[in-house]
């Protein structure tokens, strides 16, 4: 019987551009008379990879290629989210809530808000429905936390 599976975990991928910068750091090799021009040693041997290819990495450093056409249809960037959302998010799940309360803004799990205006900061970024759909991939895939401006 066929199951069907989802990609649970996460990876650090790096479009590759055939530079001696990212061959050296992958350990990338050019070949002659290869049907790809470079080649990375995976853990399941010598791979094939062309330019605009990516690189990925897993949890235990091993890196292997995705074709581009691959990449863009099996993987999405992790959302990106301000810090005190994210702070507020790890706190939620701390305090074992469920999303739905997590969404409501429950006052309680403010545990690093600092004033009010930060608990009115995260409640006014939580309101829009694009950020609770981007909250709740946060919540069920990971996430980045927002770089400072």
């Amino acid at each position: 019987m066929i199951k069907v599976y989802r990609k649970t975990g996460t990876i650090k991928a790096e479009q590759f551009d055939g530079s001696d910068e990212m061959r050296e750091k992958y350990n990338i090799a050019i070949g002659r008379g290869w049907v790809a021009p470079y080649r990375i040693n995976t853990i399941e041997g010598w791979v094939g990879v062309q330019i605009n290819s990516w690189i990925a990495t897993g949890v235990n450093g091993e890196h292997w290629p995705i074709t581009e056409e691959v990449f863009k249809k099996s993987y999405a960037e992790l959302p990106v989210i301000p810090k005190n959302v994210a702070n507020y998010l790890v706190d939620c799940k701390r305090a074992k809530t469920t999303i739905g309360t997590s969404l409501s803004g429950n006052i309680v799990l403010f545990g690093h808000a600092r004033s009010h205006d930060m608990i009115h900061d995260i409640l006014s970024w939580l309101c829009p429905s694009d950020n609770q759909d981007l909250f709740a991939r946060a919540w069920l895939d990971g996430f980045q936390v927002e770089e400072d401006k």
